[in-house]
């Protein structure tokens, strides 16, 4: 039993949520890997530099290391907070479906950030997941908001692409956020390395905090 995918993860976030502060115990996240052909592989400097944010600003003790996690596979299970991005084609088999839908029922967290084009293929791939569920906005004032750091408008703008208003979407069951879907957004952009894409030392700031958010929301923050 206690090499069982549902046993890895639930004893991570026993520890996580027993711990009396971040730094009482060091663990991973990850980066999903898909199929379908989009490059889950974009923005290889985020989730690191978010990483590294996150323990010098919220006292964590993240491994610095982010390793690509196939979503079918039971690697899965041992990361309680895995990231997902790309800019357009992803497809689930109905294993890996199964998978992922075992991996956040069983407590994990799911962050999906559109580097644009995701949106159709996220939606499809993740109705396959929860046919139950739809995405719904969250609300300024979800928690998700506020955090460490206050964000009283929502999510911040990295990247105009369509030049639409962003948008923050998340799968619910039972009152536990499950999967937070950043769109028009662009986050992960605004975590990579200044060289990237040279935004401006505001954006990069404002769009680490939000991910610290995030973060901070999914290993400990309050639950609706």
């Amino acid at each position: 039993m206690k090499n069982t995918p549902l046993y890895s993860i639930s004893c991570l976030l026993v520890i996580l949520l027993t711990c009396t502060s971040f730094s009482d115990f060091t663990f991973q996240v990850g980066v999903m890997k898909y199929n379908g052909g989009g490059d889950w592989y974009s923005n290889p400097t985020s989730v690191p530099n978010l990483v590294k944010f996150c323990n010098a600003n919220l006292n964590t003790s993240i491994d610095e290391e982010v390793p690509y996690v196939e979503v079918g596979g039971p690697d899965l299970f041992n990361y309680p907070f895995i990231h997902m991005t790309g800019h357009g084609n992803v497809v689930f088999s109905s294993s890996e479906s199964d998978n992922l839908r075992m991996y956040l029922l069983a407590g994990g967290f799911l962050h999906i950030d559109d580097n644009y084009g995701m949106d159709e293929y996220v939606r499809i791939q993740m109705k396959r997941v929860f046919p139950e569920l739809d995405f719904i906005e969250l609300p300024f004032d979800h928690p998700i908001y506020h955090q460490k750091y206050d964000f009283s408008n929502g999510l911040p703008k990295v990247h105009q692409h369509d030049k639409k208003a962003p948008q923050g979407f998340g799968l619910i069951l039972e009152g536990r956020l499950m999967c937070f879907y950043t769109y028009e957004c662009d986050l992960g952009d605004g975590w990579e390395d200044f060289e990237v894409h040279k935004d401006s030392e505001e954006t990069r700031t404002n769009a680490l905090k939000m991910g610290a958010n995030i973060m901070q929301y999914a290993l400990m923050g309050s639950q609706d």
